[in-house]
């Protein structure tokens, strides 16, 4: 059974129900509605499918969503209701900053937290045996994306951003791999110019790339299009690491103009039976493309599945299993360890693609660079 509404309170080892799983998501403004959603089909599709093949020790997996709204302490009270209606294990979350408060609660509470989506390094302030992640941490993709830029022969860069510790993290990471390189990073603040405004910075600076670290549709869009629009801006290519063009709200809002704009997708270069399989499965449920933040959300549901089905329903249990779970996923065989900087349980093998809708075919991605 999948819900958004709990029944009463029940404890986490009770043999008698279903064995209940947190779920966060961003599901309203201002949070990522798009990625929200996508991550929701990828869990649904994951417990579905789980219960198809009986569930953990005969018993069904059962969804208890609470939506984030890209609110941290919005999250945080939701973790706290979860762990009182007995759910087993956390799953889900989006924007990076609402996953850390969620992952610092649950860590509190003694609540195993599997991250789907994340990346966001620092997700909890201190090292922890409960949270465990899915995503690659942002250090890692997004110098993967700097190694594009580079490639592409980008050595000064701007970024449009506006203030946020997932923008100011990401902003530092393409600055050090570019300097490394002979690259510069300059700023643009999109809250103090108006998208005419970043055109004219763009040319006062010299810059051949801008990269987007501003939210989605707007001020994203207003800048593509007066970018897209400006004749002495012919040659830059415009980059959005955080995945924004990879969803189709990015192409029904901006058409051609959203083509051609680079981003990070954390998928493999060819996905093998049963990514394929499940992609058609979201991709039914979903009515378009499933982006990799809907296999995100099935690897996650399959990872705790397994982990209960070796390990047993208990919380404690659920947390100690994750340096020793092994689960064929969609994107790869996932395990976990310890990565420096992040402190908690990584996949360390996630994926890491830099890809872009296709100038020929918008509605076609096409993958330019893999980390």
């Amino acid at each position: 059974m999948i819900t958004g509404e709990p029944g009463p309170d029940r404890p986490a080892d009770d043999a008698g129900g279903p064995i209940r799983i947190g779920a966060l998501a961003p599901l309203t403004r201002p949070g990522w509605v798009e990625a929200g959603r996508h991550l929701l089909a990828g869990l649904e599709s994951g417990v579905r499918e789980a219960n198809h093949a009986g569930g953990v020790a005969g018993r069904p997996l059962e969804l208890v969503v609470r939506d984030t709204a890209a609110d941290p302490q919005r999250a945080a009270a939701a973790v706290d209701e979860l762990a009182h209606l007995g759910v087993v294990a956390l799953a889900g979350e989006y924007h990076s900053v609402v996953a850390r408060a969620a992952a610092g609660r649950a860590d509190a509470l003694g609540l195993p937290f599997l991250c789907s989506s994340a990346v966001l390094d620092g997700l909890t302030e201190q090292r922890t045996d409960q949270v465990a992640r899915l995503s690659p941490p942002q250090s890692r993709g997004w110098r993967i994306y700097a190694d594009h830029l580079l490639a592409e022969g980008h050595r000064r860069v701007a970024v449009v951003t506006r203030p946020s510790v997932y923008w100011a993290a990401g902003t530092g990471i393409l600055r050090d791999h570019l300097a490394a390189y002979g690259g510069t990073v300059v700023e643009v603040d999109s809250g103090a110019l108006t998208p005419q405004g970043v055109c004219d910075a763009l040319v006062d600076r010299g810059a051949t790339a801008l990269v987007l670290l501003v939210g989605h549709p707007q001020p994203a869009v207003s800048i593509v299009k007066a970018v897209r629009r400006d004749r002495r801006l012919a040659d830059v290519l415009i980059g959005a690491p955080a995945g924004q063009p990879e969803f189709a709200d990015w192409a029904t809002s901006l058409r051609a103009d959203g083509a051609g704009v680079p981003f990070l997708s954390y998928m493999p270069g060819r996905l093998g039976p049963l990514g394929s399989r499940v992609g058609r499965v979201l991709g039914d449920r979903l009515g378009e493309a499933p982006s990799f933040v809907a296999f995100e959300g099935y690897d996650t549901v399959a990872v705790l599945a397994e982990a209960m089905r070796a390990y047993g329903t208990d919380r404690a249990r659920v947390a100690e299993g994750w340096p020793h779970v092994t689960v064929e996923g969609t994107r790869g065989r996932i395990s976990f360890s310890r990565v420096p900087g992040t402190g908690v349980w990584q996949w360390a093998g996630a994926p890491v693609q830099v890809a872009d809708r296709d100038p020929a075919a918008p509605e076609r991605l096409r993958v330019l660079y893999s980390g």
